[in-house]
């Protein structure tokens, strides 16, 4: 495999792992915290977001 597309599964992997675990964090603490849940969910969706475009900068730019 050449660099671009090992970086590119561990990005996607990443992706894949951060966004299970925002989605069991604001299951299991929406309950009792409900604010908290949220906050989790959402700096776990502005990674993802952060993820991507850091996939796109790779795209264009790794060999």
């Amino acid at each position: 495999m050449n660099k671009r597309s090992v970086i590119q599964n561990t990005l996607f992997a990443l992706m894949g792992l951060v966004g299970a675990a925002s989605i069991i964090f604001y299951f299991v603490l929406r309950g009792e915290k409900p604010w908290l849940a949220f906050y989790v969910a959402c700096c776990g969706g502005v990674l993802i977001v952060n993820l991507i475009i850091v996939l796109l900068f790779v795209r264009k730019n790794v060999n």
